[in-house]
């Protein structure tokens, strides 16, 4: 039997799935081929689910800490005990004592209603900025007033693309259809980013700046076309700031710029003629924005955008990240937070936070351990809290942590509302199999302890439980008004997907902007540059692979963990060499591979490993924040290579 979904995992694509189900066992996992983004492709990963989905260490039952490990507990006993820790830690240091971590592993809507629980509950302490795009969305919303792009169709009408720090092969897989559709018929594709990897073959010419140069580059592709009088000319009609962005431009001349961004003129000019044979869209990346400068690169890259006469036109644009533009309405009467953390500094916050001190973590949709900056000191961090509770299918390297581990629901079990951050298509997630007998889906686990709190609270106290009550079908009818007044009802969501008709084609078209002023704001000052370090003279660049969504691997894992580089950026050993990277935050045991197409002061490794089997890259990756977003900037981190 085959049966639709959507994959809800955190991925741009949001891809229409087909499952097909045998003797009630997911087997065979496809592209949906009238999903009109899918088409019926699929990645590797995805594929490979039904492994993940019978996998024998699937958890099944709740599971209580004792002295020697965990044991299986009834979900009265876990859900009473969570409850009574919970209700403790209220009365005696309040709600902000405990935090809320909820991240991307679902992406579905209804998590709105786990948050909603906690802040009725509270509200307690939670996270804010990202650990993925906090300074790319930040720096678009000061340009545009809207972290929004074009529709991804739209590149039908582009005549020239930029991939500026992009790896559609790996994480935009759906991108990859029309990149090779626009170069049939005559576009031309660059590809910018200072690691050689896989979509370079999606590609006429690959620019690679020295790591965090993009800012200088796209300066020096905006001074060339100043100083060849090709700017546009209304760029000062829709833009604020626009003087003080040419005279930044003209602070240094297109060479000084060139050198800033190690890359030669010849690349400087042909990036050049590329945007202003229009109309050309700039595809943005999500891990160009995770440096210190991070915001400061998104925004010179828009104001290039701007300049070279691109913006608010079909088949132009720069697109970060799609807006759901008021597809989803928000809960009612849900009290805003009183405190919060940057995700970032997750460890750091569990470990210095007073007034209170944290006391109690709940984290569901997060594997914080391994996905977040300084690994180790999460770790540390989850263990001097006294109650932790992890909800997730597995027991991940934050679930080993946790005083009680709670089953959880896989994307096939999954009964949800989906929108996507890669293109404006809409739809439901339905479930495809019955969960195993003692496995609940999140909406189920806040509401039976949400019933669970209320029974235990004094008679007179405002109870949760009746504000969580509801089907996860009531729920994404509730979330859904704005689409049902434009005529989209939830019933034709769960039969099909739908474009969400409050998303246009193409993002301030008119060069019409929701900012105070109604235009475009210019970046006008120069990013701090980064610090030089002697002793640790390699960028560490902790990459996506097609094998993993975050930190679920679909394969066996590497021993040691591999780290690909430059021959001349390991000079003493060889190819194939195990060797230690290290810093001041600690080292990582890796096996060298080389490669010659690599620049000489960067080197790679996969993103998302296992920290107690010692391949987490995020043990060396500080907690460094972006320069604005409060994003991780998990790309400023340096190493050195030594010898095992």
């Amino acid at each position: 039997m085959k049966k639709r979904t959507i994959c809800n995992r955190d991925c741009p694509d949001a891809c229409g799935l087909i499952a097909t189900i045998e003797d009630d066992r997911l087997v065979r996992v496809e592209g949906d081929p009238d999903h009109p983004i899918t088409r019926g492709i699929v990645c590797a990963r995805t594929r490979r689910f039904p492994v993940r989905q019978h996998h024998p260490e699937r958890l099944r039952t709740p599971l209580i800490r004792t002295d020697t490990g965990f044991r299986e507990a009834t979900w009265d006993e876990a859900l009473a005990r969570i409850a009574d820790v919970l209700l403790t830690i209220r009365e005696e240091s309040g709600p902000e004592a405990i935090l809320h971590y909820r991240s991307g592993g679902s992406l579905g809507a209804l998590g709105k209603v786990v948050d909603a629980f906690f802040a009725w509950f509270g509200p307690v302490t939670v996270t804010h900025g990202s650990a993925c795009s906090g300074a790319g969305k930040a720096a678009q919303l000061r340009d545009f007033g809207l972290a929004d792009g074009h529709d991804v169709l739209d590149l039908d009408n582009a005549r020239n693309i930029v991939l500026w720090g992009k790896n559609p092969l790996v994480s935009n897989l759906h991108v990859v259809p029309l990149l090779q559709r626009a170069r049939k018929r005559g576009a031309r594709v660059f590809l910018i980013d200072p690691v050689w990897h896989a979509s370079a073959r999606l590609a006429d010419r690959v620019v690679q700046p020295r790591p965090g140069g993009d800012f200088d580059l796209a300066c020096a592709v905006a001074a060339c076309l100043l100083a060849s009088d090709r700017v546009d000319p209304e760029l000062s009609r829709f833009a604020d700031g626009s003087e003080e962005f040419l005279a930044m431009l003209r602070a240094r001349t297109v060479e000084q710029w060139a050198e800033a961004a190690d890359v030669p003129m010849s690349d400087v000019e042909a990036m050049a003629e590329l945007v202003v044979d229009r109309p050309c869209a700039f595809l943005l990346g999500w891990g160009m924005a995770r440096r210190t400068n991070g915001g400061a690169i998104i925004r010179a890259i828009d104001g290039l955008c701007a300049l070279s006469g691109n913006l608010g036109i079909p088949g132009g644009g720069a697109t970060y990240r799609a807006d759901k533009r008021g597809a989803l309405c928000s809960i009612a009467d849900v009290p805003a937070p009183t405190r919060s953390v940057a995700e970032p500094e997750l460890g750091r916050a569990l470990l210095e936070t007073t007034n209170p001190r944290i006391r109690a973590v709940w984290v569901t949709s997060g594997n914080p351990v391994v996905m977040l900056p300084d690994s180790e000191a999460i770790d540390r961090g989850l263990c001097a809290c006294e109650f932790v509770v992890v909800v997730d299918s597995f027991l991940t390297d934050t679930a080993r942590r946790a005083s009680v581990v709670l089953p959880t629901t896989t994307l096939f079990e999954d009964d949800d509302l989906l929108v996507s951050y890669g293109h404006h298509w809409l739809g439901a997630s339905t479930p495809v199999l019955q969960p195993p007998a003692g496995v609940l889906t999140d909406l189920q686990i806040a509401q039976r302890l949400a019933a669970c709190v209320d029974a235990r609270c004094a008679a007179g106290s405002a109870l949760v439980a009746p504000r969580m009550a509801g089907s996860a079908k009531e729920w994404k009818r509730r979330l859904t008004v704005p689409l049902a007044e434009a005529g989209v009802e939830l019933d034709r969501l769960e039969r099909e997907v739908v474009r969400n008709p409050l998303a246009p084609d193409v993002a301030f078209a008119g060069r019409a902007f929701p900012t105070s002023t109604g235009r475009m704001q210019l970046v006008t000052e120069l990013p701090e540059p980064a610090a030089e370090d002697g002793e640790h003279p390699l960028w560490l660049m902790s990459s996506s692979v097609r094998d993993a969504q975050g930190s679920q691997w679909s394969v066996d894992l590497p021993d040691p963990w591999p780290a690909t580089c430059h021959p001349e950026a390991a000079a003493g050993h060889a190819d194939g060499d195990e060797v230690v990277l290290r810093n001041s935050l600690g080292f990582l045991r890796v096996r060298l591979a080389f490669d010659e197409r690599q620049r000489r002061d960067v080197i790679i490794v996969p993103k998302g490993g296992p920290y107690s089997s010692g391949c987490c890259v995020n043990v060396l990756i500080p907690d460094r924040l972006t320069d604005v977003g409060d994003g991780a900037a998990y790309l400023d981190a340096r190493v050195r290579v030594e010898p095992v």
